[in-house]
């Protein structure tokens, strides 16, 4: 029997957190299945298509309670994307869901033509995604997905940070006549919104306000984002939090108003530095002629380290200390 898997939080992340009165969630693709059965329960034409992957993506319930809703096609993702878009093309809202690295590289062209170029209202649920399958190394890691999908025309893509934003993207998915993208990780999730929040495909939440440095993060990144601020709080630095839960259309403007305002800016994301939300935060403002000290954290251009989801995060930089140490050099 293998060891349980680490914690994504050290002992300090975790005092942090408590500090900051922060509540442990569920894990988002819980979240996720759940919105999802309400909604197929109020919507007989809300339906799931699954590639052999009801258990990993949590629709076990689903399939139980809505049998006649839930479409099994085996391990085959190309079949899993050209059939959510057929159902999408026939009245359904369909919802395709597959471990991501395999839905975005083995389906691209099916997604590119059955999906976007075709304009249906299909949503693709890539789950497990970054680096959340661990020790199972670089063939399971989804690290390319942010950079393919940017560059295909007519999609929407979304990284929840934690539970609030992945229900309300689910609903927002549910209501779209456009194609989407959501990406959810396996790990729990501490929720980090009043619940008086405002959430809007296409625009970024201000968690932290601060002028010394912003931190841009993406899905389960901005979890780390937020205690490297209240960390670095302890040491006289206000540090800007922005949740960057769309990708794709990115919220140029908040990324040009943290440009503008604050000292350095910090893209964090559980993906290649190549292609994904650093680069396209860099590319706005560099376009507006914004120049302020800048640094993407992700993954290098490297053979990833092996290890569990909480190791490879500590590896490269991505958790509490590792963002606080890489804000203080920026600064210098």
């Amino acid at each position: 029997m293998s060891a349980p898997a680490p914690s994504m939080f050290t002992p300090a992340a975790k005092a942090m957190a408590e500090k900051l009165g922060l509540k442990m969630g569920r894990a988002n693709l819980d979240e996720f299945a759940a919105t999802l059965i309400q909604l197929a329960q109020a919507n007989p034409n809300t339906v799931a298509v699954t590639s052999d992957s009801r258990g990993s993506g949590k629709l076990g319930p689903f399939g139980q309670m809505l049998p006649k809703q839930l479409v099994e096609v085996g391990i085959a993702e190309q079949n899993l994307v050209g059939i959510t878009a057929g159902l999408a093309a026939c009245g359904k809202k369909s919802f395709g869901v597959s471990p991501a690295c395999f839905l975005t590289a083995r389906s691209l062209e099916q997604i590119k033509n059955d999906i976007c170029y075709s304009d249906v209202p299909a949503t693709l649920i890539g789950i497990s995604a970054g680096v959340s399958y661990g020790a199972l190394g670089s063939t399971h890691h989804s690290l390319h997905d942010l950079a393919a999908l940017r560059a295909i025309h007519n999609l929407t893509v979304v990284l929840p940070a934690d539970n609030f934003e992945t229900r309300h993207a689910i609903l927002a998915a549910a209501k779209s006549p456009k194609p989407m993208f959501i990406r959810f990780g396996k790990a729990a999730m501490y929720n980090l919104h009043r619940l008086d929040a405002k959430f809007e495909v296409g625009e970024a939440i201000t968690l932290r306000e601060g002028k010394d440095v912003t931190f841009i993060g993406t899905g389960e990144t901005v979890v780390h984002c937020l205690l490297a601020a209240a960390q670095l709080a302890e040491r006289g630095l206000n540090c800007r939090v922005l949740s960057m839960h769309t990708v794709k259309p990115l919220d140029t403007e908040a990324v040009l108003k943290a440009g503008r305002e604050c000292k350095a800016v910090i893209t964090v994301e559980e993906h290649s530095v190549h292609g994904g939300l650093g680069e396209a935060c860099a590319a706005a403002l560099v376009q507006a002629g914004v120049s302020k000290p800048f640094r993407i954290v992700g993954i290098p251009d490297e053979d990833t380290v092996t290890g569990a989801q909480a190791d490879i995060f500590r590896y490269y930089g991505m958790s509490m200390e590792g963002l606080a140490e890489t804000a203080l050099k920026l600064l210098k």
